[in-house]
């Protein structure tokens, strides 16, 4: 190709390069990219936010009145009862000329239906009587805010005095547990017998912690949860606390979701929290003096298994039982042969 002509090629495509960068560098094509992209983040964002709203409204879980539960949680022979200030649930069965009661306590979280399967059997013999703590189940939030130990053994007390009981035999599980002992340190003119269910007492380190009870000592926390719930939050936490997750069911999940959300429940949890440590009274352990029994799941990984060798070490001429194959609340995942235990004991 002669020179003359080489230039001439060069210079075109050259010429034709500078064109389509002026093409790209002209002031509407870039507002025209630049709208697209903003486009493209706005849609994105809404669509972020739409995500975010059906998250929220599918979580959605204000406080529900004591009114609207009452129905499928308190049937006969549930009773309200006023006690120190409160509208108590509770349940009283069995025969009413037994001079010494038993009184069931629920832990954290749970309510008086943990012992259906001790009731059913117990009450053909003893007068049982099961109550929704302060706090929990359908009795709702002290008036006062107080959920200081000093106020739970207060509250057995003036329930025995409602109910002209003069002695009676204490068991409960876990928190429940820890009322329950610390009842008898403080009364113990009232408490005739223990019988403690994985209780808490001991400063002790939790193998595992329920997301739920996690989530209730972080206040910050605990206040979006004041009407945000997910529903798997109760599952998983109990699921955590039982040995077999299996034997967790539907309707045992509805049960503690929808207690949860009785008004005042969620902010009297991390109240309660802030205001009661395991191990702060643990020395007056070796003050009692009443029969115990100790039952204790061998797989328990909130309040490990090691706590109930202390309880047994520290309670003179208490009788330890430890059931290989159960959890934290062996109670209500095995109930017939944790209570075959508790028959044999009163037994004696």
């Amino acid at each position: 190709m002669p020179l003359a002509c080489q230039k001439d090629a060069i210079g075109s495509r050259f010429l034709v390069f500078r064109n389509r960068d002026d093409h790209l560098d002209k002031p509407e094509t870039l507002n025209k990219q630049a709208n697209h992209m903003l486009k493209i983040v706005r849609n994105l964002l809404l669509a972020l936010v739409a995500l975010l709203v059906i998250g929220v409204v599918a979580v959605w879980a204000p406080d529900r009145p004591v009114e609207d539960l009452t129905a499928r949680w308190a049937p006969q022979p549930s009773q309200f009862v006023a006690i120190d200030g409160m509208n108590v649930h509770l349940r009283d069965e069995g025969p009413r000329e037994d001079p010494e009661p038993i009184i069931l306590l629920h832990g954290t979280g749970a309510s008086l239906h943990t012992w259906d399967g001790w009731t059913e059997v117990l009450k053909a013999r003893h007068r049982v009587i099961r109550v929704d703590l302060p706090g929990f189940g359908l009795t709702g939030p002290t008036k006062d805010g107080n959920y200081q130990m000093s106020a739970y053994t207060h509250f057995i007390n003036s329930l025995m005095d409602t109910l002209q009981i003069k002695r009676a035999i204490l068991a409960g599980n876990s928190f429940g547990g820890d009322v329950s002992w610390q009842t008898a340190v403080t009364y113990p003119q009232r408490v005739s017998r223990l019988i403690l269910v994985d209780s808490s007492g001991y400063a002790t380190t939790a193998a595992s912690v329920p997301i739920a009870f996690k989530l209730a000592q972080m206040p910050l926390l605990s206040l979006l949860l004041s009407n945000i719930l997910p529903r798997s939050v109760i599952e998983s936490s109990i699921r955590n606390v039982y040995a077999d997750p299996a034997k967790v069911t539907p309707e045992m999940v509805d049960r503690y979701y929808e207690l949860a959300l009785r008004a005042g429940n969620r902010k009297a949890i991390t109240q309660r929290f802030a205001q009661n440590k395991p191990g702060q009274n643990e020395t007056a352990i070796k003050q009692l003096k009443v029969p115990t029994l100790i039952i204790w799941g061998g797989l328990d990984r909130l309040i490990t298994p090691d706590n109930a060798e202390k309880f047994h070490r520290d309670i003179a001429g208490s009788q330890l039982i430890v059931f290989e194959k159960l959890g934290h609340v062996g109670h209500e995942e095995d109930p017939a042969a944790t209570v075959a235990a508790v028959q044999a004991f009163l037994g004696q």
